[in-house]
């Protein structure tokens, strides 16, 4: 017995001297591959120890995440904001104990203003659906406030597109199909649908890109496609198209969008047929011929001073001309795949574009005319809220609904290795994504958000959410003193000549 011990660690001891040959030889191949190559000046100089620096910086990130970030430092979102729609995903309780983390002394924060008297549940209203294009043949009565933003089927997974169609139907709310066209899985759930015409005109083009009146009329041939919006632009790529990597057009997407498999599917910077404000209402005025549904327009703001000329030229041609909603995004826009200069440093955020953008429909009586739907990072009730006192009638949202499918903030969108199956079309990463599941959380989420907001509507006296006005909200200054939002950006008459609005 005593033969036999010795026989296997002399084994053990040979086995260890191996691998730690294998492990030196391993060092000095490295050693002598990082000593030579040209590309990387640090591994030059420091051979083998220097790959550290490329291994630490990559997973710094999840450091960050997990152990060194406080709950209300991360971008673009941070863990106080991701608990939330996790737990509010989860049907969980969603109070807080001890008092908040948020800090409400930075320039620009939102204060709520509650009322002495708030709103009693008994005495609150149920939100009513809203009407949209009343011109057309087949308007649209929108239930909910809040809804699924842009995201297209190629970008997300076909269980992620699965499991926000189901959800979105359990909750009420539509699903925007972003420009990757509407698909068999858009479609599974029952919910209400907006289709995105994106510049590459997906699902809806002719072999050269142009727009296919006959596939645009099978489109609103669908019952629960409601509404048709024509993307201009998007907040983190303005003035860019869509860019869906090669990797990521399989042959499902590929007969979806009609183009070819597994080739860079890259749009139009704009659409080649709209080159003036007449050319967009043109445009506007023959989607919604062909389809008999509303239709209207998605765009970051930037330059601002064609909205008024783009106002005007609507009352030369008629009430009716108008686009039926206006999707506002924010320069500060999600996108799986952009350049960082536009991502960080083009288009106006929400904050500074939205009260703008209300007050100039409104100079021109046209706010009740036009719907304004808001997009761009209101993930959470108070940011939802704000946006309704600034003036939307309704908002976007898509990152929020990409955390209750699970997301983790991987920022792998793009790479087609998201962990959590949500933006991968790698099938064995697609299988932690069970549609089931998530569908209840979609909904969850999405109808825990409607109800907080109701809380913030009630406390400040108003009977629901659409009900709340700028005077309900005050921003903080400089000085560390708040205004009330309608000091800042006070609600404008109409201009005299266009005072009364003839149909």
């Amino acid at each position: 017995m005593y033969s036999d011990i010795i026989g296997i660690l002399s084994t053990l001891t040979y086995l260890l001297i191996f691998f730690i040959g294998l492990i030196l030889a391993a060092i000095v191949v490295i050693f002598l591959i990082d000593i030579t190559q040209t590309q990387d000046a640090v591994r030059r100089n420091y051979p083998v120890i220097g790959r550290f620096r490329s291994i630490l910086s990559g997973l710094g990130e999840f450091f960050r995440q997990y152990f060194f970030a406080m709950d209300r430092e991360e971008m673009p979102f941070n863990r106080a904001e991701r608990e939330w729609v996790a737990a509010a995903s989860k049907g969980h309780d969603n109070t807080v104990a001890f008092g908040s983390t948020k800090n409400l002394e930075p320039i620009g924060t939102p204060i709520f203003v509650n009322c002495p008297f708030p709103t009693l549940e008994t005495d609150a209203a149920k939100t009513q659906p809203l009407l949209v294009g009343p011109y057309c043949e087949k308007p649209y009565n929108a239930p909910s406030f809040f809804n699924i933003s842009g995201m297209s089927f190629g970008a997300l997974s076909v269980p992620a597109i699965r499991a926000l169609s189901h959800g979105a139907k359990m909750a009420g709310c539509w699903l925007n199909t972003g420009e990757g066209a509407l698909s068999k899985y858009h479609l599974e759930g029952g919910c209400d649908i907006i289709f995105q015409i994106g510049t590459a005109k997906y699902g809806i083009r002719n072999e050269d890109g142009s727009l296919n009146d006959e596939k645009l009329k099978h489109m609103a041939d669908h019952e629960q496609v409601k509404m048709f919006e024509i993307k201009l632009s998007q907040g983190a790529k303005p003035g860019k198209g869509g860019i869906l990597p090669g990797a990521k057009v399989t042959k499902i997407i590929a007969e979806t969008r009609g183009i070819a498999e597994g080739k860079d599917s890259i749009s139009p910077n704009r659409h080649p047929e709209i080159n003036s404000i007449d050319e967009l209402l043109d445009f506007i005025t023959h989607v919604r011929a062909v389809t008999g549904k509303p239709t209207g327009i998605k765009a970051v703001v930037g330059s601002y001073s064609w909205l008024e000329q783009f106002c005007e030229k609507i009352h030369e041609r008629g009430i009716e001309s108008a686009p039926d909603f206006f999707t506002l995004d924010s320069g500060d826009g999600g996108t799986g795949a952009a350049p960082m200069p536009l991502m960080d440093n083009v288009g106006l955020t929400l904050k500074e574009s939205l009260p703008m953008l209300s007050d100039i429909l409104h100079r021109y009586n046209l706010r009740d005319r036009v719907k304004i739907i808001a997009s761009g990072k209101r993930i959470t009730p108070s940011e939802v809220a704000w946006a309704l006192c600034a003036g939307a009638d309704f908002i976007n949202s898509a990152r929020g609904f990409m955390f209750s499918l699970g997301c983790i903030q991987a920022l792998k969108c793009n790479k087609n290795t998201c962990p959590t199956g949500i933006t991968t079309h790698n099938e064995r990463l697609q299988k932690g994504l069970d549609p089931a599941d998530k569908k209840v959380k979609v909904s969850n989420y999405c109808m825990s958000l409607r109800h907080e907001v109701e809380v913030i509507a009630h406390s400040c006296g108003v009977s629901e959410p659409r009900r709340l006005r700028r005077m309900h909200v005050r921003i903080v200054q400089a000085d560390g003193k708040s205004v009330p939002m309608i000091d800042l950006y006070p609600r404008p008459d109409p201009l005299p000549q266009f005072m009364t609005i003839t149909p």
